[in-house]
């Protein structure tokens, strides 16, 4: 039997980042009503097949395909210059995403039950309130992912074989989303921003970047390590 080959499979993993921030997009475009002063309106948002839909593909289905991205670009890194910075950030990235799936399926399955709930007449549903637990498990959650994707940034940006800009733009990506985003939508209306949707938007553009930067490179190691030494 013949060996897989290792690159390609790493290859096609990094497409699963531009679908990623698509998916993120989507998920993030259209903000939740404020669920004490429209409490109505935030039921019938949240009790709704969209929203369902919209968090169990876009929200779960985006980590997912985060996850496995993210992987691959661990692993394409590995052997650039930024090896170790990019391996160090793949972790701390992968770890964020999967305690996020937690807080996703929160959000998507009991919130909508709530929703649900409340529009067939379970008024005290409402007093229903989430432990200290979740939201401590969410700060850890965001800080987890932006440092881990601004190092991500910085490793593509070092490493020799992906176009420096594309990590450029995923830096940005993160400060738009996490920062601009989600931290400040938490502090502020409690709901997703206009700023979280451009940020998917341009992890998309990067991941995209990224990945077909390295499906048209006969290799992952920088150039100059495959230059052949001169003969004296």
């Amino acid at each position: 039997m013949h060996a897989p080959n290792t690159l390609n499979w790493i290859r096609a993993g990094l497409f699963a980042l531009p679908v990623y921030g698509l998916l993120t997009a989507w998920a993030t475009l259209d903000p939740q009503p404020d669920q004490v002063e429209q409490t109505e309106k935030w039921a019938r948002y949240v009790g709704s097949n969209y929203y369902l839909v919209d968090h169990v593909f876009g929200t779960i289905g985006g980590a997912t395909l985060a996850i496995l991205g993210v992987f691959a670009l661990g692993a394409y890194l590995a052997r650039s210059r930024a090896g170790r910075l990019g391996l160090v950030a793949m972790v701390l990235t992968v770890i964020g995403q999967a305690l996020g799936l937690s807080i996703g399926g929160v959000t998507a399955f009991a919130t909508n039950a709530i929703g649900r709930a409340y529009l067939a007449g379970t008024r005290d549903v409402m007093e229903v309130e989430f432990s200290m637990a979740m939201t401590a498990t969410l700060v850890v959650v965001i800080v987890l992912l932006l440092v881990g994707n601004v190092l991500l940034g910085v490793a593509v940006w070092r490493s020799g074989t992906l176009p420096k800009w594309a990590g450029s733009i995923w830096v940005a990506s993160t400060l738009v989303f996490y920062v601009l985003g989600a931290a400040a939508g938490m502090l502020t209306t409690g709901a997703s921003l206009p700023t979280q949707p451009v940020g998917g938007l341009l992890i998309a553009i990067s991941g995209e970047w990224i990945a077909w930067s390295a499906l048209r490179r006969p290799s992952a190691e920088p150039i100059d390590a495959r230059a052949k030494p001169r003969v004296r």
